[in-house]
């Protein structure tokens, strides 16, 4: 099985010198016997007590997860335990390495904060266990994304709950409908929305420029829309930046990227902000009309989500916000719009230290592989669930508005699922920072688009 290329997590690069120490930390530290890697694991698989480590899912949902598990398995108690994700790889690398660290620990595409390749060293192989609850066919019966990302020299270091994708816009179903707006779908439209808004005192489009991931998930967004496929082949050095034909589609997507700047889409102070929390709290707090963002803030069309997000980015006594996605605006003129890109959102591992291998193995498989805890993990709305076949139970869901949203949601599920596009799995940790350097630098107007393109070009060029 073919390992991805070191990438940027779902949401947010750890720093290099924090995964140099964990791995070298992992290596003098590995156990001998790693459970699944052919000795047999710890414990009980039927009782007792582990601790789960991760950035997501958000508290809620995780109690969602586990209250479900439990009905099935009443002596496994679990505790989540959440984790910031700036900070994940700092903590985790010296808790991994401890038989006081935890039993399960979420696991990312690549070397980013939790990666696989970082901390697969430090959890068993769980090829036997997946074996064991889907048969020898099992790599048929789950996603690919969540088996090439989350496999390490023939280790299968965790077991996908299910992938995020990006690639739209959300909004605020209630700010259109006050207004009489519809959602833009180029970038005329997409000003003349803003101008309204704005004229009614009211923010229109809202992201944190100075985080990154969701800047080259709007760029991406930009490249699909200009020729599908053609950020995945220049990041595999496939097609270049800077030269032919690539390279002017390159240079009108960065021109592109610039232009919502220089219009007025992006609000003023953009790139002084990060998306989480600061784009996601004014977005919360009603601030403004439209947000980057991918298939996991379907969960907040969830009524308690919503409400529970609400709080946590300070409004008192919420009304909730129906939330609803859109696809990213034809901006390039070509017709090609709906197209999304993912992978893995996170996989859960079990680590190698732990003396509940058994009852973290038997969570584990039961959330990524068994059809009532991908079945959880579909109504929650934060994953397209690994397990084929499996979506969202829309009657068990309490929507915000279900006329609003339940016919829109389903399709937006189906044609995430659908997507085939990665978003970090093909980038790796170096050519991020440049894409860091290179978008925040054009949209400050502090580097040149051929300058930004050519340090792209360089990065790739050296791989």
């Amino acid at each position: 099985m073919q390992t991805s290329k070191k990438t940027l997590s779902g949401r947010r690069v750890g720093a290099v010198a924090a995964v140099a120490t964990a791995s070298l930390l992992l290596a003098a530290c590995t156990p001998s016997a790693m459970g699944g890697q052919g000795g047999a694991v710890s414990g009980d698989a039927t009782k007792g007590s582990i601790t789960w480590w991760g950035w997501t899912p958000d508290a809620n949902n995780a109690e969602k997860l586990i209250a479900a598990f439990n009905e099935e398995y009443p002596d496994i108690e679990v505790e989540f335990v959440s984790k910031p994700i700036d900070s994940y790889d700092s903590v985790l690398s010296p808790a991994i390495t401890s038989s006081d660290g935890p039993d399960v620990f979420n696991v990312a595409p690549g070397s980013a904060n939790g990666g696989v390749d970082t901390f697969g060293p430090g959890a068993i192989d769980l090829t036997p266990a997946v074996e064991k609850a889907l048969g020898p066919d099992w790599a048929t019966k789950v996603s690919e994304l969540g088996v090439s990302g989350l496999t390490v020299d023939d280790k299968l270091v965790g077991l996908s709950a299910g992938a995020v994708y990006s690639g739209n816009l959300w909004i605020n179903q209630g700010i259109f409908d006050e207004y009489g707006l519809e959602p833009p779908t180029d970038l005329a439209s997409w000003k003349q929305v803003c101008d309204t808004l704005e004229a009614a005192g009211e923010g229109c489009f809202v992201q944190g420029a100075g985080q990154w991931a969701f800047d080259m998930d709007t760029f991406e967004a930009i490249v699909e829309n200009i020729e599908p496929g053609l950020y995945q082949k220049a990041s595999l050095g496939e097609a270049p930046y800077t030269e032919g034909d690539s390279g002017q589609k390159f240079t009108q997507a960065m021109e592109t990227w610039k232009s919502l700047f220089d219009e007025g889409i992006m609000q003023d102070g953009a790139v002084g902000l990060q998306q989480y929390p600061d784009a996601n709290n004014e977005f919360m707090q009603g601030k403004y009309a439209m947000i980057m963002m991918g298939s996991w803030y379907t969960q907040y069309a969830v009524k308690d989500s919503m409400v529970t997000a609400m709080e946590a980015a300070g409004v008192s006594d919420p009304e909730p916000i129906t939330l609803v996605p859109v696809d990213f605006p034809d901006l390039a003129g070509t017709g090609q719009v709906g197209n999304m890109f993912g992978d893995a959102d996170y996989g859960l591992a079990v680590s190698g230290r732990s003396d509940n291998q058994a009852a973290a193995t038997t969570f584990v498989t039961w959330l990524s592989t068994s059809q009532a805890g991908q079945q959880s993990v579909a109504n929650t709305l934060n994953n397209i669930p690994a397990l084929q076949g499996v979506t969202p139970d829309w009657d068990q869901i309490d929507l915000v508005d279900p006329a609003a949203q339940a016919d829109v949601l389903s399709a937006y599920s189906e044609q995430a699922a659908a997507a085939t596009q990665p978003r970090f799995a093909s980038v790796s940790s170096e050519l991020n920072t440049a894409f860091r350097d290179a978008l925040v630098g054009v949209a400050s107007g502090d580097v040149s688009i051929p300058d930004a393109l050519q340090t792209l070009q360089g990065v790739v060029d050296a791989e």
